[in-house]
């Protein structure tokens, strides 16, 4: 069974159709770049752009970069535009995308639900946390494989700042840190902080870096949770997106 996924990002807006049987894209993925400003309108043209592409013309997951309550509507907006904020996501795409059935996520809940399904949490009990450091750090909480939705652990107050401004790939790249100082020193003092909060059994690190994992996991000390890359890598939210759309 295939069903599209899309997963907005602070930088890019990228989807393909999803194999649900295998947990993977069942074609290359497609990018476009995310407008500035990241408005509904600019952003919904960016989703249909990916859609199109494929002439896809079924139901389509979407993740947002922010909470999303009901699958629909948008109640916060760190990293696009204000103007998101009580805007019906699923019924401004899905009237772009011409009346297809359109289920929105929030992007870390779609990520971590793929990964808990696929990826590196299969099969884990007890309390794993899925954190994806990008343009942000977007945060997925499960319990014996339940999801606590909307956490967005990423706005807790690090060093007097949101943690994502001090802890997040795009602050490590805005500092021109190392991947050695980024992780030994940003990453793990935001990770010591949501252990002490929750005391997690494992810790899944997605976003783009988790293709780099060699870089910067081997520097992140004095963490009891044990700490594993995202198996699916930066494709979680686009199988999540995916999952959502077909009810799972």
């Amino acid at each position: 069974m295939q069903i599209f996924g899309v997963d907005i990002g602070g930088s890019g807006i990228k989807g393909a159709p999803v194999d649900l049987d295998k947990g993977d894209l069942a074609q290359e993925r497609h990018k476009v770049l995310t407008p500035h400003p990241a408005t509904p309108d600019g952003v919904a043209d960016g989703v249909k752009q990916v859609v199109d592409h494929f002439g896809w013309t079924g139901p389509v997951g979407v993740t947002f970069p922010g909470v999303v309550t009901d699958g629909a509507t948008i109640r916060t907006a760190a990293n696009v535009d204000d103007s998101w904020i009580d805007t019906d996501a699923r019924l401004l795409l899905g009237e772009r995308l011409g009346g297809l059935p359109v289920t929105v996520v929030n992007d870390a809940d779609a990520a971590g639900v793929a990964e808990m399904h696929f990826g590196a949490g299969r099969g884990r009990r007890g309390t794993v946390i899925l954190l994806t450091f990008g343009t942000g750090i977007g945060s997925a909480v499960f319990v014996d494989g339940v999801l606590l939705p909307n956490t967005e652990l990423g706005h807790l107050e690090l060093d007097g700042h949101d943690a994502e401004k001090r802890a997040s790939s795009k602050a490590r790249e805005d500092h021109d840190m190392s991947w050695e100082h980024w992780a030994a020193h940003r990453v793990r003092t935001y990770l010591a902080h949501v252990e002490m909060l929750f005391s997690p059994e494992l810790f899944i690190i997605g976003g783009g870096v988790s293709r780099k994992s060699h870089k910067f996991l081997p520097h992140i000390e004095g963490i009891k949770a044990e700490i594993v890359p995202a198996q699916l890598q930066n494709n979680a939210g686009i199988v999540g997106a995916a999952m959502r759309a077909a009810g799972r």
